[in-house]
């Protein structure tokens, strides 16, 4: 079984995983995209690629460094399955980045259970997402995410709710600043499309439609358990377990909202969803019934391959 190769040997796992990684870019370029391969394609694609790549390595070393599994780096092989589901996250550069600082942030969020340097990482945290959002406004959403780990750490001093605030203020009078040197105006330099979409026409094919349908049955019913089992671990690590499902709810909204709908939004819930599996699947006694999960998750973007 493939977790079982996960739990044994480290460059193997990144190996498969960047092999998966490769293979989504270049059905995402030949599949749904009118780019042709050449050098200048190649040229824009590969910062595209080396960005989602660590994204996955982010994603284990949040992990890894959080007890956020039982250490089989499966969340990164879910994370890339997922990639291969929705190719089309590389065609959006603007996601990819942001996703990336999201990602950033969240590595600092998530630090807080540490009792050091509080006040640095929640700056850290308010300014990366300040970043994140210059590229794609409605990552904004994640910026709840600090006041969430707040609130679950039982953080009652008022300076910490007010620094990360700091640090979006950082990004935006930066930003504001750059405008008025580069083009005489205040807002050129933000990325302020502020607008949503509830049309979902888009997603009205068959790669969408299972992808979609695998991507919230597999992640709800995981959730569940997922949820169930925050109370049986370690007091301190509760609050990154309840962090991690936040970001879940708040990166299924974002997709819901979307103002341009291109399956590229979907990569924002990869992370959370393949960590929360990832702890389902390790919580299943069956045999059987984990091997069939695991196969349908591997399975299901390789047959979407050739539809």
């Amino acid at each position: 079984m493939i977790t079982s190769i996960f739990s044994k040997s480290k460059p193997i796992n990144f190996l498969i995983v960047f092999s998966l990684s490769l293979l989504a870019l270049f059905v995402a370029i030949y599949k749904y995209s009118y780019i042709t391969l050449n050098r200048d394609s190649i040229s824009k694609f590969a910062p595209i690629f080396l960005c989602c790549f660590l994204s996955v390595l982010l994603v284990d070393f949040i992990v890894t460094k959080n007890s956020l599994s039982k250490k089989r780096n499966t969340e990164v092989l879910y994370f890339t399955a997922f990639l291969l589901t929705i190719p089309q996250v590389f065609l959006n550069w603007e996601i990819v980045l942001s996703n990336f600082l999201v990602l950033l942030a969240l590595r600092r969020i998530i630090s807080l259970r540490t009792q050091n340097e509080h006040i640095k990482k929640l700056f850290d945290a308010g300014f990366l997402i300040g970043l994140a959002s210059l590229f794609y406004f409605w990552s904004l959403l994640f910026f709840i995410l600090i006041f969430l780990a707040l609130l679950f750490h039982a953080e009652s001093e008022v300076k910490k709710w007010i620094v990360p605030c700091i640090g979006l203020t950082a990004v935006a009078m930066t930003s504001i600043s750059l405008s008025i040197i580069l083009s005489d105006d205040f807002f050129s330099v933000l990325n302020m499309d502020t607008n949503v979409s509830f049309n979902f026409n888009a997603y009205n094919s068959i790669q969408f439609i299972v992808a979609i349908t695998m991507l919230l049955s597999f992640g709800l019913w995981a959730s569940i358990f997922y949820l169930k089992d925050i109370s049986n671990k370690k007091k301190t690590f509760r609050p990154s377990y309840k962090v991690i499902f936040a970001m879940f709810i708040l990166a299924l909204f974002l997709v819901i909202i979307a103002p341009k709908k291109s399956g590229s939004e979907f990569l924002f819930l990869f992370a959370p969803l393949a960590i929360i599996i990832s702890n389902y699947i390790e919580t299943i006694n069956e045999k059987w019934f984990k091997t069939l999960f695991v196969i349908f998750i591997l399975v299901i973007p390789f047959v979407l391959l050739v539809l």
